[in-house]
C-alpha cells in the first residue's frame, strides 16, 4: 500500500535516539536548546522554542498575541482545525477570509475586505501544502490596523519566500509555528516549534511552555525571596503566570536534530516528485494539479489534484475506494473549518467562501513523500490517468 504521506527514518536517526535513551537526560536536557539553535540557524530567526506539537505552538502564539474575549483572529477556512482553535482556546473569536483559487492560500484581497467589516486583532496565514502565503502583503494590511501576525507553517518547514528568506525567519511576522508530525518535512514523532525575532516574546514562550515558571533570577519578581545569608538559593523559581506542560523531550529533539541534517535533500526530492506529477498531469481532461508551477518555493508537503467529479461521473468516495483497491491511499486536505458542526453554530455564510468550497469539492491528495520511489510514482501516475483521465 502506498500512503499519501510518510516519514523517513534511517539508521543514523535510530542511533541518535538510542544514544539519548542510554544517556542521563530523556527530557529537560541539553538537546532541547541545541535543537532550538539549529532551527534558528536554518530558518534565519533569532529565537526558537520547541514544543509538544504545532497545536501547542499555535495556542502559545495566540496567548502571546493577547487573544481573549472580544478579540478576533482572521485565518483561512482551508486548514486543519488547530489554526482556528488557537484563538478559541483563549476565549477569542475566529473569523475567516476566502482563499485564492490558484494558491489555495488565504486571499490578500479578501483579507482587506474582511478587515473593513471587522476589528481584527491577529492574522494567522496558513502556508497550505508548503506554499508560502504573501506574508509581505499581509503585513502591509495588518500594519494599517495594528494586527499581530503569527504564521501557521505546519506544512512549510523548508519553504522559502520569493525574496530568498526562509519561512520561519519572521521577516514579515511576529511568530511562525511549525509542525514536526511524521508526515511533515522533518519528524520528531509529535512536536513543533515557534520562531520569533522578539526577545520578550521568546522569554514569555519559554515560561508558558513550562507551567509559567521563571528560573532566571534576573527576571524574578520577588527578588528578596531567593536569598539566604546574602547567597542566592539555587532551588528557587517563580510561577509568574498560568502556563502549560508543552515541553518536548530530548528523545524527540535527538530525532529532530538528525532529521534536520537531511532537510535539504528531503525538500529537493519532494520538489522533484511534485514537478514530475505536474508534467504527467498537464493534459488530463477531468483534473488539474492545485498550485501547479509553484513548486520551487514550496516545501511540497502535499500534492493535491482538483478533480471535476461531475464530468468524471463518479463520486470522490468511489474514486478513493478505487485508488485503495489499487493499493494507493488518498486523502482530502481539508474539510473547510467553517463546515464542521462546532463552527456551523457560528452561522458563517457559505456564500462568502466560493473559492473555499469550489476547492474542497474537487480536492484529492495523492502520495508525495521523500521515500516515494520512481517506480511507485510512475504507478501512481498510471492509476491517476486510468481512474481519472
Amino acid at each position: 500500500m502506498i500512503p499519501y504521506g510518510k516519514h523517513h527514518i534511517d539508521e543514523e536517526d535510530i542511533k541518535t535516539v538510542v544514544k539519548v535513551l542510554k544517556s542521563d537526560n530523556l527530557t529537560q536536557g541539553p538537546l532541547i536548546s541545541t535543537f532550538e539553535s539549529e532551527i534558528s540557524k536554518y530558518v534565519g530567526a533569532k529565537y526558537s522554542v520547541v514544543v509538544t506539537s504545532c497545536t501547542a505552538g499555535l495556542h502559545l502564539a495566540s496567548i502571546i498575541s493577547n487573544m481573549k474575549k472580544g478579540k478576533k483572529l482572521l485565518t483561512s477556512p482551508i486548514t486543519f482545525v488547530a489554526t482556528a482553535n488557537s484563538a478559541l482556546f483563549c476565549g477569542a473569536e475566529t473569523i475567516f477570509a476566502d482563499i485564492d483559487s490558484s494558491t489555495i492560500n488565504i486571499s490578500t484581497d479578501n483579507i482587506e475586505k474582511v478587515i473593513l467589516e471587522n476589528k481584527v486583532h491577529a492574522i494567522a496565514p496558513v502556508h497550505f501544502g508548503g506554499l508560502p502565503c504573501d506574508v509581505k502583503k499581509i503585513k502591509e494590511i495588518a500594519d494599517k490596523v495594528g494586527a499581530i501576525i503569527y504564521e501557521d507553517a505546519a506544512h512549510a518547514f523548508g519553504a522559502s519566500f520569493s525574496d530568498g528568506s526562509k519561512v520561519g525567519s519572521c521577516k514579515y511576522s511576529d511568530m511562525t509555528v511549525f509542525s514536526f508530525h511524521p508526515v511533515k518535512s522533518i519528524a520528531t514523532g509529535e512536536g513543533g516549534a515557534i520562531t520569533t525575532n522578539n526577545k520578550k516574546i521568546y522569554e514569555k514562550l519559554i515560561r508558558l511552555r513550562n507551567h509559567g515558571l521563571e528560573k532566571n533570577q534576573e527576571n524574578f519578581q520577588l527578588k528578596n525571596n531567593f536569598f539566604t545569608n546574602d547567597l542566592s538559593d539555587p532551588w528557587y523559581y517563580e510561577m509568574q503566570e498560568l502556563g502549560y506542560n508543552y515541553r518536548i523531550t530530548d528523545i524527540q529533539c535527538a530525532l529532530g536534530l538528525s532529521q534536520l541534517k537531511k532537510i535539504d535533500k528531503f525538500i529537493k526530492r519532494r520538489r522533484e516528485l511534485a514537478k514530475k506529477y505536474d508534467l504527467a498531469f498537464e493534459n488530463l481532461k477531468n483534473c488539474e494539479p492545485a498550485q501547479k508551477n509553484m513548486r520551487d518555493l514550496s516545501s511540497n508537503h502535499l500534492y493535491v489534484l482538483k478533480i471535476n467529479f461531475t464530468k468524471l461521473g463518479k463520486t470522490r468516495a468511489d474514486l478513493m475506494k478505487e485508488f485503495k483497491s489499487a493499493e494507493i491511499i488518498t486523502q482530502v486536505h481539508y474539510i473547510p473549518v467553517i463546515s464542521h458542526p462546532y463552527f456551523k453554530k457560528k452561522k458563517y455564510k457559505d456564500s462568502n467562501f466560493p473559492n473555499c468550497y469550489n476547492y474542497y469539492n474537487s480536492a484529492l491528495s495523492i502520495p508525495l513523500f521523500y521515500d516515494l520511489t520512481d517506480k511507485q510514482q510512475s504507478y501512481v501516475i498510471d492509476q491517476v490517468k486510468k481512474l481519472i483521465g
